[in-house]
């Protein structure tokens, strides 16, 4: 980078401007919700700044942005003790309840009188993050209240939450709460991508904040795209303090944190009930989930006269939305398997009528959801149905149960073992050949990104598997005659169908192994081990130590892998397509020199009609073009699917030229 004298940039100074640069254009996306440049040019920037600190390594430092993700796989989180406790909020259904409340405020505060500062309840996981002199120091999870997990190494992959305070006269510590979330679309994307990869989806986005939050490799946590939003104060030292909370939020967007755009200050209690009424329905309208509104007295001063209880601050509520719910009584559990194999626990429960039906059973989610709520057999709790979608269990509200509810040891439906993968929360049956698994697992291996055999769909599978298809192998043993019983078979059809399983058998080794759905082995990771290995005996004669030493492949997949071709139902399954004549090397397929839109940038929001999103990624690709996540200026076209997101507005605004499904493919013609 040269100066205006043309003589080369000091190498500190450089560092310092690309640190600079960096953290703004973290702000301007994530705090500001306004990004000025291109993911790629973004990553330039990051890669300029690798390389200067790896050629200077004295001048790294940890707050740099290179430094948000490192460091290897971790056991376990230490235990960190809240200097001041987290409290959890009384709740109000209804405006009795928060008159009711507002009615106990104003007889502790006599004559004075109270303000009150209302925004969103975000529907997340509860962090507290300390900064001593400006600079990210450590991040908690809330815990009981009293003491939570240390999860700094993820936190700090989070590029919404600042390594280094915006302001030049930090205070000697700041302590600042919040909620760490995953916005709607994103919660989406993260869920697409888990099913393409065999992995089983998250049930809702506060759970998959969570767990994407504790993973043990910081590497999964920055592959998240999780946010935050700064909502309570902590503790100052060292510093002036804040006043009012509307004055703390307002603070907190200037030091760098992004803020609820849902909020409000008012002047009585009337105004809280009158906005909370205003606010009503309007949830679902939001980019990210939200569990009802907040309402918290502004002054600091009349706060501290408020004070708290054992639970919760006096000076606070939550101001939620009836849902469906009635209490029950579980009386046992049962184990379902789903199709990838993971073991969910069920609640069989006392029936109890809900929403005009009788509901006899609710989901536990998982077992960590077990531990979290402290659920046994016989205790009394609350059940809820949310969306009219199948009721959970959300809170024990009698502990009556003596019965520990544990994972299986073996699988309910083949008697396999399960086992717990590294880095999930889920239990999982290891047989591939489960028969609860088998239809998920053909049809994955039919897919597009798998092998490719069009016509193996839903309808074929549902008629052919656990009858004459047993095993993934069965598919190449299949003849005309087990195709014309099928239903809408005649001899066209079957004889398409046979023609389409002879060239499956053709494709590269790198689709066989997306097909294969190993665990934790998505197309780019399969790409990855087919282009080191060259076939599929070598791959499967590996260790773990030599798969982890495969560039992009950590120790979390390389034992994944490993696991895998270690079953003997795996072995059984690859001697079996090997028998069938499936090519098992990787072959190249020829690299475009150029292309008609070569240098141009592209950015997709909504449902393309004729070819998935993938598929229309790969023909700008193939055409010389690169696909993005967010539009700037720089973005060369934004291609408009149905139901678009906010992404198509953010093009309109800054002026760039927008293509709907037509004139999408109109441009990719020769």
């Amino acid at each position: 980078m040269p100066n205006k004298s043309n003589k080369p940039t000091p190498v500190p100074a450089e560092i310092f401007k690309l640190r600079e640069e960096i953290r703004g254009h973290d702000r301007k996306y994530y705090v500001d919700n306004d990004p000025i440049i291109a993911d790629e040019e973004y990553d330039r920037l990051i890669k300029r700044l690798e390389t200067l600190e790896t050629e200077h390594p004295k001048l790294q430092t940890p707050d740099s942005p290179t430094q948000r993700v490192g460091g290897a796989a971790s056991s376990d989180f230490k235990n960190v003790k809240h200097v001041l406790p987290m409290l959890s909020l009384d709740n109000s259904y209804n405006t009795d309840d928060i008159l009711s409340w507002g009615n106990r405020v104003k007889k502790v505060l006599g004559e004075k009188q109270a303000s009150f500062s209302i925004e969103a309840k975000i529907d997340g996981l509860s962090l507290s993050l300390l900064y001593e002199n400006g600079k990210l120091v450590r991040g908690a999870t809330r815990g009981d209240g009293k003491s939570g997990e240390d999860v700094t190494s993820n936190i700090r992959t989070i590029r919404a939450i600042p390594l280094v305070l915006n302001t030049k006269t930090p205070p000697k510590l700041l302590e600042i709460r919040g909620e760490v979330y995953m916005e709607k679309a994103e919660f989406d994307r993260t869920n697409k991508s888990l099913k393409k990869e065999g992995k089983d989806p998250f049930v809702n986005p506060r759970n998959c904040a969570s767990g994407s939050l504790r993973q043990k490799d910081p590497r999964i946590t920055a592959a998240r795209r999780l946010r935050f939003f700064a909502h309570s104060f902590g503790r100052i030292e060292g510093g002036s303090d804040y006043p009012t909370h509307s004055g703390f939020l307002a603070a907190c967007n200037k030091l760098g944190f992004a803020v609820t755009e849902i909020r409000k200050t008012v002047s009585n209690v009337a105004a809280v009930t009158a906005y909370y009424e205003e606010f009503r329905g309007k949830m679902e309208s939001l980019a990210y989930e939200i569990d009802g509104l907040v309402a918290k007295v502004d002054s600091r001063d009349h706060q501290a006269i408020l004070g708290q209880t054992n639970k919760s601050p006096r000076w606070a509520m939550a101001l939620k939305y009836p849902g469906k719910q009635a209490t029950t009584t579980i009386k046992n559990i049962k184990f379902s398997v789903g199709r990838t194999g993971t073991i969910t626990p069920v609640a069989e429960l006392e029936p109890v009528f809900l929403s005009g039906v009788t509901i006899s059973s609710a989901s536990l989610h998982n077992f960590e959801e077990i531990e979290r709520l402290g659920v046994k057999i016989g205790d009394r709790v609350v059940i809820e149905r949310a969306g009219e979608v199948i009721p959970k269990v959300i809170k024990v509200v009698k502990h009556s149960g003596t019965q520990k509810i544990l994972p299986p040891k073996k699988c309910p439906e083949c008697h396999a073992p399960v086992a717990k993968e590294e880095g999930f929360v889920a239990f999982r049956c290891t047989n591939p050949s489960c028969p609860a698994q088998l239809k998920r697992a053909l049809f994955h291996f039919a897919s597009r990104d798998g092998l490719d055999i069009e016509g193996f769909g839903e309808a074929v599978i549902e008629q052919l598997a656990g009858g004459r298809v047993h095993s993934i192998a069965d598919i190449y043993t299949l003849s005309k005659e087990d195709l014309l019983k099928l239903e809408l078979f005649k001899d066209k059809k079957a004889d398409k169908l046979l023609q389409q399983i002879e060239v499956s058998k053709k494709k590269t080794l790198s689709r066989l192994l997306f097909a294969l759905g190993i665990p934790q082995v998505g197309e780019k990771t399969a790409r990855d081990l087919a282009a080191h290995f060259g076939n599929l005996a070598a791959l499967i004669n590996s260790d773990s130590e030599t798969l982890e030493n495969i560039p992009e492949i950590g120790p979390i997949v390389a034992e994944s892998v490993s696991d895998f071709f270690s079953q003997k139902q795996v072995r059984t399954l690859v001697a079996s397509l090997t028998k069938a004549g499936l090519n098992l090397e990787e072959t190249k397929d020829a690299s475009p020199t150029g292309g008609s839109l070569s240098g141009k940038t592209f950015v997709f929001t909504g449902e393309l009609k004729s070819m998935t999103r993938t598929e229309a990624e790969a023909e700008i690709r193939r055409q010389g073009a690169k696909a993005t996540g967010s539009v700037s200026k720089k973005t060369s076209f934004v291609v408009v699917g149905a139901s678009p997101g906010s992404k198509a507005k953010k093009a309109v605004k800054l002026g760039v030229e927008t293509l709907d499904e037509s004139a999408f493919k109109k441009l990719l013609a020769p």
